[in-house]
């Protein structure tokens, strides 16, 4: 994991670093999907559009699973958005302020897949 106060590798796409981790997850698994395959030299950037990609993604998939049950996975449902959308908060910010935070078990995932590409 990168220490807060070193500053994350140039982006390619001309933009700061920063904002393009922010931008990462502003949209979701779509801006991450998009800024994994558009970002060639940026390490920061891939692994904070790869958690993006897993974290929405996943969220996204089970929010849809979770309401095909009935009363219970409505009442799931309710506790569920309003935790994702802190933690969506959290991660952009955290990724504006140049943080390479990884999320148990999901930002070794991402880690590990951003490497591949």
């Amino acid at each position: 994991m990168q220490s807060p106060s070193m500053t994350p590798d140039p982006s390619s796409t001309g933009m700061d670093p920063k904002i393009v981790g922010l931008l990462c997850y502003l949209g979701a698994f779509i801006t991450g999907i998009i800024f994994l395959v558009v970002e060639k030299n940026s390490r920061f950037v891939k692994f904070h559009a790869m958690q993006s990609i897993i974290v929405f993604g996943a969220l996204f998939v089970f929010s849809i699973v979770i309401n095909i049950i009935p009363i219970i996975g409505t009442l799931i449902g309710l506790l569920i958005t309003p935790i994702g959308f802190v933690l969506w908060i959290v991660l952009m910010l955290l990724a504006y302020q140049g943080r390479w935070f990884k999320l148990p078990v999901i930002g070794d995932i991402a880690e590990q897949q951003a490497n591949r590409f």
